[in-house]
């Protein structure tokens, strides 16, 4: 038997920990093979963003929907359905 040793990553030493996920999806013929690998700090990074479009999203959606108090349109941008 071979005397396996994990790998660390020495204190200090400025490379981040990483992160790893993988996946493999079959539907009939077709096959998806997919592998990632990030640091902590990318991890927070698409975090960030992701939670930052989502939230923008949000208010977008909000501010579209809403339906405007009578006489706040102004008589030149009159609303029709033609």
């Amino acid at each position: 038997m071979a005397n396996v040793t994990p790998r660390t990553t020495p204190p200090g030493s400025g490379i981040a920990r990483t992160h790893s996920a993988a996946v493999r999806a079959r539907l009939g013929p077709a096959s998806l093979k997919a592998r990632v690998r990030i640091s902590t700090v990318g991890l927070l990074a698409v975090t960030g963003l992701v939670t930052s479009t989502l939230l923008s999203v949000a208010a977008l959606v909000a501010v579209s929907t809403r339906k405007l108090p009578p006489g706040a349109m102004p008589a030149s941008m009159k609303r029709s359905r033609w």
